[in-house]
């Protein structure tokens, strides 16, 4: 355990930390869900810090002690949690979330954020989007969802959100404090995409309901938007 606070690691710090082998958070009993949702979340980033710290209405401080200490500031400081901490989180969720299978069974990451954010820490919804002339939904992340496309063979994370944007004609209703995307994935025997390139930044200024935005014919402010 690592009680002291850690900062995200950045630039060569983060190279020289996670780097190598004994590195990142150990897999055990389908936690790669999980493991790879925490590693995404807190490695490289303090975007949702609070997470570890501030005490939500709702919050269970038992879990965000474990998430704090037992995973995230060893993370930070070592490069390396063990499967047992992240074991210890799973079955405080399987005790707190009325589901007995998050210590033995794969899961959506959505399910886990779902439950970690909303039912034990109580934080609000991060994205509000809107589709078509739709109600607006409210929802901690957002899953890419979209068609085959020849066109595309090693696509980058900006080109995946613009389309699967385009597909289910969805916006988003304001900019998002924080933005957790879900690439595209269908199980072990089959997968979209064998490599998706990061973007290291991501313009969601065509994603944006009601923004103005530049005409891409004359440069003034758009008046009309053609899908």
């Amino acid at each position: 355990q690592a009680p002291d606070s850690f900062p995200p690691l950045r630039n060569e710090a983060a190279v020289h930390v996670l780097q190598g082998r004994m590195k990142g958070i150990q897999g055990h009993c389908n936690s790669c869900y999980m493991d790879a949702a925490l590693f995404s979340l807190f490695s490289c980033t303090s975007v949702l810090d609070s997470m570890l710290f501030k005490p939500f209405p709702l919050c269970d401080r038992n879990v965000q002690s474990i998430l704090r200490d037992e995973i995230v500031n060893p993370l930070r400081k070592t490069g390396f949690v063990r499967a047992r901490s992240v074991m210890h989180l799973r079955e405080q969720l399987t005790e707190k979330g009325q589901c007995s299978s998050f210590t033995n069974a794969e899961k959506d990451p959505e399910e886990f954020l779902n439950l970690i954010m909303h039912q034990i820490l109580g934080i609000e919804p991060l994205l509000k989007l809107q589709s078509g002339s739709q109600k607006e939904q409210e929802c901690y992340c957002y899953q890419i969802f979209m068609d085959k496309q020849e066109d595309l063979v090693v696509p980058d994370v900006q080109q995946l959100v613009e389309r699967s944007f385009l597909s289910s004609d969805l916006k988003l209703v304001e900019i998002p404090s924080c933005f957790i995307i879900q690439m595209p994935r269908f199980g072990k025997e089959y997968k979209m995409f064998s490599k998706i390139i990061p973007s290291l930044e991501l313009d969601i200024t065509d994603l944006l309901l009601d923004s103005p935005r530049e005409c891409c014919v004359c440069g003034n402010v758009a008046t009309l938007e053609c899908s």
